[in-house]
């Protein structure tokens, strides 16, 4: 419906028995869904077809085969799906398929051919010795699901343990059940030729040889075909001291590897130590040697002890690498001891290789120790401070060339140093006589140039220097040369310094000058304009000569501080004046108070 625009499908109600489905909606919506329901009807049409293949119910283990092995082979040929019966079916032996028809008729035929395989089963008995019925039983069964893979899928049935019956069913297609037959003589007959081999192994070693879970005795038994048996840990040490292996049996004297008996008490070996080690002679002698070859030996490695440092490396990680990738363990003395023994311990192939790669890295620690003492090889060499700035460049750009040109380091003088003069370089002797010799040559072109001054009027030191010092630098890559000017605090604020190449010099200075005139011309002109020119009405000294000074008053009191000791004007302030005549002047302010 969504991908047709929506068009509305009816199907009829279940159980109505009706195969009419009612589409509405526009006409190529509909159209186009009842297309598409048709292709799924075909499509669900062709691939429901069944068929029925008929089998006994005890046939259909073998069909399904363990864990569906059987059928699911079946299933993946052929794409048909196979349905067998459950308990509560009516038909046990009726077994559908469902499908494609060609895809089922395939799977038909697989089946049908299988069911007449399992018409010819036959089941046979024969006669194993009871001592040899857990080789076919030991390790979950290995040996005989190895000969149900190799001869049909038959079954093998063995007495349970304990019992002294010693007939074995085998079950299967009558050639498989023949092959397995006298593949289980054959077995037997390897078993009856076997031997026991004792390994004697010190039982303190025991856990190393057999690995973690038992993986490197696991990997022997399986490459020799043999079998072994370590003893118990908690074995009754006293009876052999007394003697006997511990059942009241007195011990054999053991054959040594030279030919010649040990009797000795002390040289017999104990029980709790004798790995026991069954299989044909031959895989039986080559079993031992490799047992042997994982009991652990000790050696020892002499690596001098400043090196220990960089074996071990960062938390461990270097000496932990080394002993995972030899399997064995690596014990450094701890530093206080100031020992360059280390030992090795582990199977002797082991520890060879272990050691080998000790020496091969105390090898490179010895050339890389040569190597530090090579690349810290130094030299100085006497400069004017003068030039060092010049030697170190804008923003070190020039120092750091000669540092990465010649791989070296090199190091400017304090300011408070006593050797002003001295710049000391480290690195490889031919690198550092390099960087000398680039040193020294900068120098050398700064001692041919000139330095000659000139007088630049200090107002047009900006213009000169322009934004940010743009204008400056631009003159300076141009000619070639360095243009000093004065600072704040310099006698003459006007003397601007210009070093280089002679005619590179003169021609910078001519070019300086020129520009000086040209720049002293626009303050020249702006200067004149400005006399013409009115003030800005913002600033002070413009308000203070155009402020109104209002209404003014010539000879007021407040204009002339008073005078306190006239007794005429503050009679009561002083000592009493003689009135005045009738001819003399009143006071100037009113009259005189009597």
């Amino acid at each position: 419906m969504e991908d047709c625009g929506g068009v509305m499908i009816h199907f009829p109600n279940e159980g109505s028995g009706s195969d009419k489905v009612t589409l509405r909606g526009p006409k190529d919506d509909v159209d186009k869904a009842k297309k598409q329901l048709m292709e799924l009807a075909n499509e669900r049409a062709q691939s429901s077809f069944t068929a029925e293949v008929h089998a006994k119910p005890e046939y259909h283990k073998f069909l399904i085969g363990r864990g569906g092995t059987n059928i699911r082979k079946v299933r993946d040929r052929t794409g048909a799906r196979i349905v067998f019966p459950t308990s509560k079916d009516e038909d046990q032996e009726l077994i559908t398929i469902i499908g494609k028809k060609e895809c089922v008729d395939d799977a038909k035929g697989e089946l049908e051919q299988l069911i007449k395989n399992l018409d010819n089963i036959a089941e046979s008995e024969i006669s194993v010795d009871p001592k040899f019925h857990r080789h076919f039983v030991a390790r979950r069964g290995q040996v005989l699901r190895d000969i149900a893979d190799d001869y049909g899928g038959v079954t093998v049935s063995f007495p349970r343990s304990g019992t002294k019956n010693d007939k074995v069913t085998v079950k299967g297609a009558k050639d498989c059940v023949e092959g397995a037959k006298n593949r289980i003589l054959e077995i037997v007959q390897d078993l009856e030729s076997q031997v026991t081999v004792e390994c004697i192994i010190d039982q303190k070693n025991h856990r190393t040889v057999m690995g973690a879970k038992g993986s490197k005795v696991q990997a022997i038994t399986s490459e020799y075909e043999v079998g072994i048996k370590f003893p118990d840990r908690n074995m009754n040490m006293n009876a052999e001291s007394n003697g006997n292996n511990g059942n009241g049996e007195p011990i054999e004297p053991v054959v040594n590897g030279d030919g010649g008996s040990e009797n000795s008490e002390d040289d017999k070996p104990k029980k709790c130590d004798t790995i026991i080690i069954t299989g044909k002679q031959d895989n039986c002698d080559r079993a031992k040697a490799a047992l042997l070859a994982l009991v652990p030996v000790t050696e020892e490695v002499t690596v001098p002890f400043e090196f220990h440092r960089f074996i071990i490396g960062v938390k461990g990680a270097g000496v932990r690498r080394m002993m995972d990738d030899h399997d064995v363990n690596i014990a450094i003395p701890p530093p206080a001891q100031q020992s360059s023994i280390i030992r090795v311990t582990g199977p002797v192939n082991n520890v060879e290789n272990a050691k080998i790669a000790l020496l091969n890295r105390v090898e490179e620690l010895e050339k890389e120790k040569e190597d530090r003492v090579l690349r810290n090889f130094q030299l100085t060499v006497n400069v004017s401070p003068v030039h060092h700035p010049k030697i170190i460049g804008r923003r070190g750009q020039v120092i750091t060339k000669i540092r990465q040109d010649h791989s070296v380091n090199i190091q400017f003088p304090d300011r408070d140093s006593e050797q002003m003069n001295t710049i000391t370089i480290t690195g490889y002797e031919q690198n550092a006589e390099a960087a000398k010799q680039a040193i020294l040559k900068i120098v050398q072109e700064l001692e041919d140039m000139s330095t000659v001054e000139v007088k630049i009027d200090q107002r047009v030191h900006p213009r000169l220097i322009g934004n940010k010092g743009h204008a400056i630098r631009k003159v300076m890559e141009d000619y070639k040369v360095d243009i000093r000017f004065p600072r704040g605090n310099d006698v003459d604020p006007d003397l601007v310094t210009i070093t280089g190449m002679e005619d590179d010099v003169l021609d910078a200075k001519d070019h300086l000058l020129n520009l000086e005139e040209e720049f002293m011309q626009d303050i020249t002109e702006r200067s004149m304009l400005q006399q013409y020119m009115s003030p800005p009405r913002s600033t002070s000294e413009y308000r203070e000569k155009n402020q109104p000074r209002g209404f003014v008053v010539r000879d007021a009191p407040w204009n002339k501080p008073p005078d306190t000791t006239s007794t005429q004007e503050y009679p009561s302030l002083g000592s009493v004046a003689a009135a005045p005549t009738s001819g003399g002047n009143a006071p100037r302010w009113g009259p005189s108070k009597r």
